[in-house]
C-alpha cells in the first residue's frame, strides 16, 4: 500500500514538473497578444484624449480665437477670468446647484433604496422602473419637461403665482426646473448603487438590533449607514462631479437664461469657445474647471474615507 503511494506521488509530481515549462512557455506566448490588444487601446486614448488637452492646455496661453493667427499672451487668459464677473457667476450657479441638487440625489435615492430593498411585492418591477430615467436621452426628456414646465404646470397650479406664468423665465427660480430635471434623471444610478450596499448587510444584524430594543432610526444609524459608508462616498464624489458638469438640462429647459441666470461654467464654455470668438480664454477657463473639480472630488474622497474609518 505504501508502495502504491509512493508511486502515485511519484507520477503526480512528474506531472507537476513536466507541466511548469509548458506553463511558463504559453505565459510568454500569450504576452505578445496581450500587448496587441492593450496597445491599440493606449493608442487611441492617447490620440482622442491626451493629445487634445495637451493642445489646448498649449492654446491657453494664446490669443487663439479658433481661427486666423495667434499669439502668446503668457498667464494674462487665467488672470482675466478671476476679474469676469460673468465667469464668477457662472461657477456661483455650477456649484449652488451641485451641491443642491447632490443632496436630494441622495436623500431621495437611499429613501427609495431601502423601500425596494424591504420585502414589497413586486420590487423587481420597480427596480426596473427606477431605473428607466438612467437609460433615457435627457436632452429629448428635458424637451418634456420644458413643455411641462412652461405650457402645462400654469394650467395646473394656476392659483400659486409661482406658477402661475412659465418659471422658466423667472430669473430667481428658473435654476430649480434644472435641478428636478437633472435629480430625477440622477436617482435611477444612485439607487442602484444604494441597493447593491445594502443587500451586502446580513439580516441577522438587524435581527440582533430588534432583540436589543432599536428602532428603525437607531438601526439606521448604527447599522445601515455606517455599512454602506463606502457606497455614500461614491455616489456623491460622482453625484457632485456630474452636476457641476452640467450641460445638456440646461439645454433643453433654459438655454442659460433668462439672461446668464442659469448659465453653467460648460455652458459658458461652449458658447465662448466655439461660437464666441474666445477659444483660448475658454480654452483657459476648462482648465480651471478640471483642477476645481479635481480639487473637489479628492477633498470629498478623503473626508468620506475619514467617515468610513472612524465607523
Amino acid at each position: 500500500m505504501s508502495t502504491l503511494t509512493q508511486a502515485v506521488r511519484t507520477s503526480t509530481t512528474g506531472e507537476r514538473r513536466s507541466r511548469a515549462p509548458r506553463t511558463r512557455s504559453e505565459h510568454r506566448r500569450a504576452m505578445p497578444a496581450y500587448y496587441w490588444m492593450v496597445w491599440p487601446a493606449v493608442i487611441a486614448f492617447a490620440a482622442f484624449h491626451t493629445l487634445p488637452v495637451l493642445v489646448g492646455i498649449f492654446f491657453s496661453f494664446t490669443n487663439y480665437a479658433g481661427y486666423g493667427a495667434w499669439n502668446f499672451v503668457g498667464v494674462s487668459n487665467y488672470l482675466n477670468l478671476f476679474r469676469d464677473d460673468r465667469v464668477l457667476q457662472a461657477y456661483g450657479f455650477s456649484f449652488l446647484f451641485a451641491i443642491v441638487a447632490t443632496l436630494l440625489t441622495n436623500l431621495i435615492s437611499l429613501a427609495i433604496a431601502m423601500g425596494l430593498n424591504a420585502k414589497i411585492v413586486g420590487r423587481n418591477l420597480f427596480r426596473g422602473v427606477f431605473f428607466v430615467p438612467y437609460v433615457l436621452a435627457i436632452l429629448v426628456i428635458g424637451y418634456v419637461f420644458q413643455f411641462f414646465f412652461s405650457n402645462s404646470l400654469p394650467k395646473i397650479l394656476s392659483g400659486i403665482p409661482l406658477f402661475r406664468d412659465n418659471i422658466l423665465t423667472n430669473p430667481d427660480w428658473a435654476w430649480t426646473t434644472i435641478v428636478v430635471l437633472a435629480v430625477w434623471q440622477s436617482c435611477a444610478f444612485a439607487i442602484i448603487i444604494y441597493l447593491s450596499g445594502l443587500q451586502t448587510i446580513p439580516s441577522e444584524l438587524y435581527e440582533a438590533a430588534s432583540l436589543d430594543g432599536a428602532g428603525a432610526w437607531r438601526q439606521f444609524r448604527s447599522i445601515t449607514f455606517p455599512l454602506i459608508g463606502a457606497f455614500f462616498t461614491i455616489n456623491v464624489v460622482l453625484s457632485l462631479k456630474n452636476f457641476l458638469q452640467v450641460f445638456d438640462p440646461i439645454v433643453a429647459l433654459t438655454n442659460g437664461g433668462p439672461g446668464t441666470s442659469t448659465e453653467s461654467v460648460t455652458l459658458l464654455i461652449f458658447r465662448g469657445g466655439f461660437s464666441g470668438g474666445e477659444f483660448a480664454y475658454q480654452t483657459a477657463n476648462a482648465v480651471i474647471f478640471f483642477i476645481v473639480i479635481t480639487i473637489v472630488s479628492l477633498f470629498q474622497f478623503r473626508v468620506l474615507q475619514r467617515r468610513e474609518a472612524d465607523f
